[in-house]
């Protein structure tokens, strides 16, 4: 028998676009359910801090086009602890809280299952981050929107890159995966991606250069930031070796988490919210709510977060045919 009668929403860790989606998305259908649902600033740090407020229809009226979290977001080092997690516990029974709804990537669900096995708190996580990189999902909320945003930025890059005859070295987001890269390195048709997956082959990528089209008047590189070798350094070899080319780097930085959602993005976000909040009635916790070939998926957290470490071949192939 289900007794869930209030359910808590808080984003934790990096912000992505559709978060707000998200929320929405599971206060509307816990009213719609008839429960009562309690917002948390600022992820486990306003949960320990007992930073709540209330939610309703109108806290969640003409937010699912904004970027960031209404709800904002932190990473709590208190949380990490023992005596934090009970810290937030307390808070959460203060405020008649029955169970969580956690939106964000990897250290967002580590503590979520620390908080499950520790007190019994059940707990269903939203995928939301820009990174892609979580097992059980398809697509993350925000990763649409993220490389979306890239390829709009490199291709404002390539004009002056065509203008001037340059080779741009392109750094986007991506410390752990390079999906970022990868794909929207393909949706801009950059010469050569380099991943945090695939060992960087600077003679490899000298070479592609050296017999590249010399009739072409731009050259892009997309690097992922954590790469091996890393985009500052990867300009500085190429000005060397090949002093012809104006060579110039460019790193895109935080302008990749910002901006509106895509329409992709705010879709999957409110389905997912649904999905979530139904998951948590149906007595389901220590979970990520995903969509894989399309259908709602469910998987423990333990899985979620084991990072992807190898790259779709697929798309590394696309690459390599379609660099020449």
């Amino acid at each position: 028998m289900n007794t869930i009668k209030t359910i808590g929403v808080f984003t934790s860790g990096g912000d992505s676009p559709g978060m707000n989606a998200a929320i929405r998305s599971i206060v509307r259908t816990a009213l719609y359910y008839n429960l009562n649902v309690v917002g948390i600033t600022r992820g486990y740090e306003g949960m320990i801090a007992g930073e709540f407020i209330p939610m309703s229809r109108k806290s969640v009226a003409n937010i699912i086009q904004r970027g960031g979290t209404i709800l904002k977001t932190a990473r709590s080092e208190a949380f990490k602890t023992e005596e934090g997690r009970r810290t937030a516990y307390e808070q959460i029974k203060k405020q008649n809280i029955d169970a969580l709804v956690a939106i964000g990537g990897e250290g967002t669900f580590t503590g979520a299952n620390a908080f499950i096995r520790e007190f019994n708190i059940p707990v269903v996580g939203l995928p939301g981050t820009i990174d892609n990189d979580l097992i059980g999902t398809d697509f993350t909320i925000g990763y649409d929107t993220a490389i979306n945003t890239v390829i709009d930025a490199v291709d404002k890059i390539r004009d002056t890159a065509e203008s001037h005859d340059r080779l741009f070295i392109v750094e986007v987001m991506g410390r752990d995966s390079g999906l970022i890269a990868l794909r929207s390195g393909i949706g801009v048709g950059a010469e050569a991606i380099l991943i945090p997956e695939s060992k960087t082959n600077i003679d490899e990528l000298f070479k592609r250069l050296e017999e590249g089209r010399k009739d072409k008047s731009s050259k892009i590189i997309i690097v992922a930031e954590g790469d091996e070798i890393g985009g500052l350094e990867i300009a500085q070899m190429i000005k060397e070796r090949f002093p012809k080319y104006d060579t110039r780097l460019s790193i895109l930085g935080h302008i990749q988490r910002g901006g509106k959602p895509s329409c992709m993005d705010r879709v999957l976000a409110s389905r997912l919210g649904i999905a979530a909040v139904e998951a948590l009635l149906n007595g389901r916790k220590g979970i990520m709510v995903g969509l894989v070939n399309n259908n709602v998926h469910y998987t423990p957290f333990y899985n979620a977060i084991k990072h992807l470490s190898e790259a779709d071949p697929n798309l590394l192939k696309i690459v390599n045919i379609l660099s020449l």
